[in-house]
């Protein structure tokens, strides 16, 4: 295929279907891939980013893949967990996100559409059947425009094999691909914003300037949702005696019991060359660790770091035991109280890297790798005279920004950091908008009659082929 500039001849509604068909809304992340229409305020599709693999008897190298929670959180014979993104929250699989991402969308939102019986040439008696364009009625997509997400960081070639699959494999009439940081600021109503986003793999921090990002100035670390996990999975390790994390999968009854005393449940066997993979085990303790993160991890909140002393001397260790604890019950019956400490302490690192746990698999992180280092990283990188508007316009997003108390606890590490600056976050206070900005962002954008001049029609992708989408959509 040919290359080149792209059109500057805006493109005929009717191509993307007009006002009659919605646009969809793609945005693959590291937990979850959410897909939706524009125009509505959640996604309708929500998907695990995981995927299950049962091997195949006869044929060794081929595995049959499995989508969704229904068929992945089941303790299949063999079944293994794989995840189709990286850790850096871009795309590791390219084959399997393909089906996964065409799940998503055609299991809640769209079906392919067989060919019509009255047109399909089969019940022509005296012509030849002819098959051309069949394949090409028969795409998923056909009728509906695709907008999706990425990272700040995404590499060309990723992005240019984002459009291939909508264009070839789905075949949509037109495509656009956004920076999830710039949706998040859309969401919020802010073109110009420090956007703060705490998934599930990384922590990102991208600063965006009349609706653009400031690419040099991104930075992220690994200090997110998973790392809050391994805390945990520490932490339970070092407690005598130690905390077991039985998944809800390999229980099959319990009984009540008292606080910290051992379980009495009847646990789940499984034939010899039947059992999941460890890896499944893997995926379903870390739904125990989501649930246990949601109800008892909170954000020391200050005065000062949880390291440090307190304004009565002694130090804010000190004044963490004397908080109430909370109590946490494991699917097998085991419960207890946790003290306040150790729920304070599980996500103290993301702040401040001295009070994260490690061990040998685990090291610690560095003093770069936490929040506050990067905010001060990504301003050093812009114009001095944006930095002021940026803290004043700090955009809250992801799952993990959900802990009690981060937001506050933020604040005070900025103000700190910058005194002579207003610091102002801009947080939603409604969990699916926080969870979901990216995708609201990218629902809002798809839906405006002014951006129907944005899209990247079939007939620009096949004149000037996937590099068009390096070109148009900065």
């Amino acid at each position: 295929m040919a290359t080149g500039q792209a059109s500057t001849k805006p493109p005929d509604a009717n191509e993307y279907g007009g006002d009659e068909i919605s646009a969809l809304v793609l945005d693959p992340g590291y937990s979850t891939t959410r897909a939706g229409f524009a125009g509505e305020d959640v996604p309708k599709a929500i998907v695990p980013s995981f995927h299950g693999l049962i091997p195949s008897e006869s044929t060794p190298k081929h595995a049959k893949q499995l989508f969704g929670d229904n068929s992945i959180n089941i303790p299949l014979p063999r079944i293994s967990i794989s995840n189709v993104m990286s850790k850096e929250g871009t795309v590791e699989d390219w084959d399997t996100a393909a089906n996964l991402w065409e799940y998503a969308i055609t299991s809640r939102l769209t079906n392919t559409k067989p060919t019509p019986l009255a047109s399909n040439g089969l019940n022509d008696p005296n012509e030849d059947i002819t098959m051309e364009g069949v394949e090409e009625q028969e795409k998923p997509l056909g009728e509906n425009p695709l907008l999706m997400t990425e990272t700040g960081w995404n590499a060309g070639k990723d992005r240019e094999k984002g459009i291939e699959i909508a264009m070839e494999n789905w075949g949509c009439p037109a495509f656009w691909l956004a920076r999830n940081g710039v949706l998040a600021a859309f969401a919020s109503g802010k073109p110009t914003a420090l956007v703060v986003d705490l998934g599930a793999s990384t922590i990102a921090i991208t600063p965006v300037h009349d609706g653009l990002i400031l690419k040099k100035a991104v930075t992220r670390s690994p200090l997110a949702g998973n790392f809050v996990s391994n805390q945990l999975r520490l932490l339970f390790a070092s407690s005598q005696p130690p905390i077991p994390i039985t998944p809800h999968y390999l229980v099959a009854s319990k009984t009540a019991v008292d606080a910290g005393t051992p379980a009495q449940a009847t646990y789940r066997t499984f034939a010899p060359g039947t059992e999941p993979h460890p890896s499944f085990r893997q995926f379903q303790e870390e739904r125990v660790l989501t649930e246990f993160k949601e109800s008892v991890v909170n954000v020391w909140t200050g005065p000062g770091r949880l390291g440090g002393h307190s304004q009565q001397g002694g130090t804010n260790i000190d004044v963490a035991k004397q908080h109430p604890g909370k109590p946490f019950e494991m699917p097998d019956g085991w419960n207890q109280m946790f003290p306040a400490l150790d729920r304070y302490r599980a996500i103290e690192g993301i702040f401040d890297h001295k009070m994260a746990l490690s061990d040998a698999s685990n090291p610690p992180p560095s003093p770069g790798q936490t929040i506050t280092a990067l905010i001060s990283s990504s301003l050093s990188q812009v114009d001095i005279d944006l930095r002021p508007h940026l803290l004043g316009n700090i955009v809250i997003t992801g799952a993990s920004s959900w802990f009690a108390g981060f937001t506050d606890r933020l604040q005070q590490e900025l103000q700190a950091a910058y005194p002579g600056v207003r610091v102002r976050m801009v947080a939603s206070g409604q969990m699916v908008e926080r969870k979901f900005g990216s995708w609201i962002g990218g629902s809002i954008l798809a839906s405006l009659g002014t951006f129907h001049q944005l899209w990247i029609s079939k007939k620009e992708y096949e004149e000037h082929g996937s590099g068009i989408v390096e070109k148009r959509c900065k």
